[in-house]
């Protein structure tokens, strides 16, 4: 299953984002007494005891306005309930009960959306809690009484939340690959999709960001089934005019949560860019498998050497994904796309392949030989052992005398010597460093 999505909605100046930042354990969303401040919805993934969930802060709703940032705002909450799994209902205690809450309530009714009612801003349980009581005219539930600011009762506040998560236990697990195909908008994601197809299923415009909302299609491929992800293209942030594609840069977070393997697509003759890199990081930061699709590029001057010159820019503006495959394709006439299979199974295989501790541990000691661990102030770091403890991506625990000693540059030559022995093309390594005593 996916992380559940929460959104935190209500009316402008009641402590959304200061909820949220507080949630997320930093300052992202904008915090200042003036309504409307945030205006783009912001995302981060959170954790509460077991479960990891991703909370959307929005912008204040305001049910009846003329404002044109108020509406799109209110537009973009909108969208954001749509797509949330449980909703935060935030309410002010001090401004206390407003008209503007109510048609906030009603708007949640119709939704049909599972809420929690937060009043916020309550400093002082026993002094304040009769105001918290008037919130039971909303008819949307029980109040829960929080402070943002002084941390008061949050986590009897998380344990409700987490409590309405959707129960994925009795679920038949979908074993089928999942692959999310993002990219800038116009790049040809969707088309790519239409030639695997054989048909125009995804709306395919020469409007960028045509796709709003991310699409799940199976696809056949020689007997083996795939579900593929089409996403909405994501643009830099001050190219963005409309909510719909704020929103689609969550769909895209959301798609992929969802897939074992992210195919960041490039437009051959515009290059990759810094705002592909962006796009890269969200799949390389998530641990999934990475493919690299150059498309279009049956519309560029070629020689000899453009395939090789093309990777290397690749390489160079991408340069956290060195293990990421990659492949040149043209959606429009279909050059290559067999080939995608081909790459994206040798991904597949490899972001769950599993290695033996024993065989692990010959490569670790032969790794020590070669180059001797470092030391710091006369201590020497010990490598006791390794052992691979999952999959998707595979992740491998170090065993050391201090932790401190084991600085990045050793972990990635040990990385690059179990990559020299399994390949492991396509996925990220993930390496956690655990400390052990002697004796």
């Amino acid at each position: 299953m996916s992380k559940p999505i929460v959104a935190i909605v209500g009316r402008p100046n009641v402590g959304k984002s200061t909820l949220f930042n507080m949630l997320a354990g930093e300052r992202i969303a904008i915090v200042k007494d003036t309504p409307g401040v945030t205006r783009d919805r912001i995302y981060a993934d959170v954790s509460w005891l077991n479960y990891n969930f991703t909370i959307m802060d929005t912008g204040g709703i305001e049910p009846e306005t003329k404002n044109q940032m108020f509406r799109d705002m209110r537009e973009q909450a909108e969208m954001a309930i749509e797509m949330a799994d449980v909703v935060m209902f935030i309410v002010d205690v001090k401004q206390g009960l407003l008209d503007a809450d109510f048609k906030v309530a009603d708007m949640l009714r119709r939704a049909k959306k599972k809420v929690i009612l937060v009043v916020n801003k309550v400093d002082n349980f026993d002094k304040m809690m009769p105001d918290v009581y008037e919130f039971y005219n909303l008819g949307i539930g029980d109040p829960h009484p929080v402070s943002s600011v002084g941390k008061l009762g949050i986590g009897d506040m998380l344990d409700e939340v987490t409590a309405l998560f959707p129960d994925g236990a009795d679920e038949e697990e979908d074993e089928r690959p999942r692959v999310a195909v993002v990219g800038k908008p116009n790049v040809g994601k969707s088309s790519i999709i239409n030639k695997i197809l054989g048909e125009n299923r995804v709306i395919v415009s020469d409007v960028a960001g045509t796709t709003r909302d991310a699409i799940d299609t199976t696809v056949t491929w020689q007997d083996k089934e795939y579900v593929f992800i089409d996403t909405a293209g994501l643009r830099r942030k001050n190219k963005i005019k409309e909510e719909l594609e704020r929103y689609s840069i969550l769909r895209t977070v959301s798609a992929v949560e969802r897939a074992d393997v992210v195919v960041l697509v490039i437009d051959a003759a515009e290059g990759v860019t810094e705002q592909d890199a962006k796009i890269a990081g969200i799949g390389h930061d998530r641990g999934r498998g990475m493919v690299i699709a150059v498309n279009k590029w049956d519309a560029i001057e070629k020689n000899n050497h453009s395939v090789k010159e093309y990777t290397e820019k690749i390489r160079q503006v991408l340069s956290f994904l060195p293990y990421a495959e990659v492949i040149f394709i043209s959606a429009k006439t279909g050059q290559r796309i067999p080939k995608l299979f081909d790459v994206l199974d040798v991904v597949i295989q490899n972001h769950q392949l599993r290695i033996a501790t024993g065989v692990l541990n010959d490569i670790l000691t032969e790794a020590v030989a070669m180059q001797q661990p470092p030391s710091d102030k006369g201590k020497r770091l010990k490598i006791y052992y390794m052992t691979q403890v999952s999959v998707k991506p595979p992740t491998f625990v170090v065993f050391v005398n201090d932790k401190k000693l084991m600085h990045f540059s050793y972990t990635r030559y040990l990385e690059n010597k179990i990559r020299e022995a399994f390949g492991f093309a396509g996925t990220p390594l993930k390496f956690l460093i655990r400390e052990r005593r002697d004796g």
